[in-house]
């Protein structure tokens, strides 16, 4: 009796994955590197954070120690804050003001920036910190609120087995150039753009 077309579409899919898991397996054997690596997050659409925080998830689930540093969005009570600032793996700052287009106040917003910077780079230097997430990072820096270099010289100089998550639309051409992963998430359609509001758990 003779092969069935479910048979040979068994025998087909089968000779398939197997050529993809052959694949996947050598690309694994020679990755053979373990290092803290520099991860960049940016592009329009949405997700960008999310996606850092849930990487701040796995850590803790890993027992790593996390430090996060927000950017710009100080005033909102957003719930990661709520959830991990009091967590005692964690350590947590949010720069005190909201967004840029809120305050209207170029000097202070730069002094603001500053002042958060000088917290993320010393959560950057920190050996005791496995993971540390700067959130919004690109869109600062975007506005030429701080100096690009002193960002490039901080992570240049950061512990070797510390990762780094920066997140934030707008990446610059620097920053892409020395991270070791970037994604670009992109925006084929928002909520925002139908007249529907920031949703309480989906957007802060």
């Amino acid at each position: 009796m003779g092969k069935t077309t479910g048979d040979q579409e068994q025998e087909k899919h089968k000779e398939e994955m197997g050529q993809v898991k052959a694949e996947v397996a050598k690309r694994v054997s020679q990755a053979k590197t373990d290092k803290g690596l520099i991860i960049v997050l940016t592009g329009e659409g949405k997700g960008k954070s999310s996606s850092g925080f849930g990487m701040i998830l796995r850590c803790l689930g890993h027992g790593m120690k996390v430090g996060v540093v927000q950017f710009i969005k100080g005033q909102w009570k957003t719930g990661e804050q709520l959830f991990f600032q009091n967590n005692p793996q964690i350590k947590y700052f949010a720069m005190g003001e909201g967004f840029t287009w809120d305050t209207q106040d170029k000097k202070g917003d730069i002094e603001r920036a500053e002042q958060c910077w000088a917290k993320a780079a010393e959560m950057i230097a920190d050996p005791e910190l496995d993971f540390v997430l700067i959130d919004e990072l690109n869109v600062v820096l975007s506005f030429d609120y701080l100096s690009i270099q002193s960002v490039i010289s901080a992570l240049k100089a950061k512990p070797k087995s510390t990762h780094v998550v920066i997140t934030g639309r707008g990446a610059s051409e620097e920053l892409v150039a020395i991270a070791d992963t970037v994604s670009e998430v992109s925006s084929p359609k928002h909520a925002f753009d139908s007249g529907i509001r920031a949703q309480k758990g989906i957007e802060f």
